[in-house]
């Protein structure tokens, strides 16, 4: 498969390093120098584009692929709340693709699974108040993480006395805490705790590493490469 990378840090190339050891080749790398090459011959021939950017380029990057008829894969955060409608039209009945979601790792798509299935369970219980928090390396720019609003509309959807998010703390018995902490080079640790009088109950996923970040966007664009549409972790994982 021929695979195009918008954004080349450090995420860019460990994708590079996998994609090339599954036998897929990279046709087109497009970072901030080089913008004009979302028109050359090269990036139009890719069959997928992995896109790790930032919200502020996210949205127009996707814009461009489009206009050249590649399929993206992003993991890119932070530009739904603006953004998230025009997108999501554009790959339902535009004729677009994009596999999008805030963590391409395995673990966390386990994580997510279990999160779930715990906020149900939990919804019978109320005297167990839910929180989150999620810690990250200090150049991460949005806070809460993708991933943690991903895991608290999981909560939100299974929890009937929660009914939406906050930063920091909660003022009201209906909504949900997380707490963002930027320190040092941590990768990622997203944490969700219930707590009573009697005992707390925790769930952890810590990322040791982005080996498995870019494994499973290269998943992403292995899959995303037969199929059409706004996509997801839960279509490649079937959870």
């Amino acid at each position: 498969m021929k695979i195009a990378l918008i954004g080349y840090g450090k995420m860019g190339k460990e994708i590079e390093q996998i994609a090339t050891t599954r036998g897929h080749e990279i046709v087109s790398i497009i970072d901030l120098n080089n913008q004009e090459d979302f028109n050359s011959d090269a990036f139009r021939s890719a069959d997928v584009a992995i896109e790790f950017t930032s919200p502020a380029s996210a949205y127009n990057n996707y814009m461009k692929a489009f206009a050249a008829g590649v399929k993206v894969v992003s993991g890119s955060t932070g530009w739904m709340g603006e953004h998230g409608d025009e997108i999501r039209e554009l790959c339902t009945k535009g004729g677009k693709t994009l596999f999008w979601a805030s963590n391409f790792s395995l673990g966390v798509a386990i994580f997510s699974a279990v999160n779930k299935y715990l906020a149900h369970i939990m919804n019978q219980f109320p005297a167990y108040d839910v929180s989150m928090t999620e810690t990250h390396h200090v150049h991460k720019l949005d806070a809460p993480s993708g991933t943690a609003i991903t895991l608290a509309e999981g909560i939100l959807d299974n929890i009937d006395r929660k009914d939406r998010w906050v930063k920091e703390e909660a003022h009201t018995a209906d909504e949900l805490p997380i707490h963002s902490i930027r320190e040092g080079e941590v990768f990622g640790i997203h944490s969700i705790r219930y707590d009573s009088v009697a005992d707390s109950i925790t769930i952890t996923h810590d990322a040791k590493n982005r080996k498995g970040f870019a494994l499973g966007a290269v998943l992403a664009a292995e899959y995303t490469h037969d199929h059409e549409g706004m996509l997801g972790m839960n279509d490649l994982f079937k959870f």
